[in-house]
C-alpha cells in the first residue's frame, strides 16, 4: 500500500522538518481534490486523478497512486462511468491511515 522506501528517500533528499511541511501539503492538497471528486464533471475527472496520482507517487501512496492512474485512463478513454470515486476515497483513507501511523510512531 506504501512505498517505504520512497518516504525514505524523499525524508533524506529534503529533511526531517521540509518533510512534515510537504506531508501536510499533501494532505490538505489530496484531501481538497477529493472533496471535489464526487461532484466533478466529466470533463474534469482526468485532471483531479493526474494531480492525484503524482501527489500520491511523490509520497509513496503507491496503491493509491496506481487506482488514481486507472481512474485517469478510464477518464481520458471517457469512460467516467468506470471510475469508482468511493473506492478512490476509501484507499486514500486506508492508505492515509497506515501512513499516518508509521511516520507518527
Amino acid at each position: 500500500m506504501i512505498d517505504w522506501q520512497r518516504i525514505s528517500e524523499l525524508r533524506d533528499e529534503i529533511g526531517a522538518d521540509d518533510f512534515d511541511e510537504v506531508v501536510d501539503l499533501f494532505l490538505a492538497e489530496v484531501e481538497e481534490t477529493l472533496e471535489a471528486l464526487p461532484n466533478a464533471q466529466n470533463s474534469e475527472l482526468e485532471a483531479m486523478l493526474h494531480l492525484l496520482k503524482g501527489s500520491a507517487l511523490n509520497l509513496g501512496f503507491q496503491a493509491f497512486a496506481t487506482r488514481c492512474l486507472e481512474g485517469e485512463a478510464a477518464a481520458r478513454a471517457d469512460r467516467p462511468e468506470e471510475i469508482d470515486r468511493d473506492a478512490i476515497r476509501q484507499l486514500y483513507d486506508a492508505s492515509r491511515h497506515a501512513f499516518l501511523q508509521q511516520v507518527t510512531a
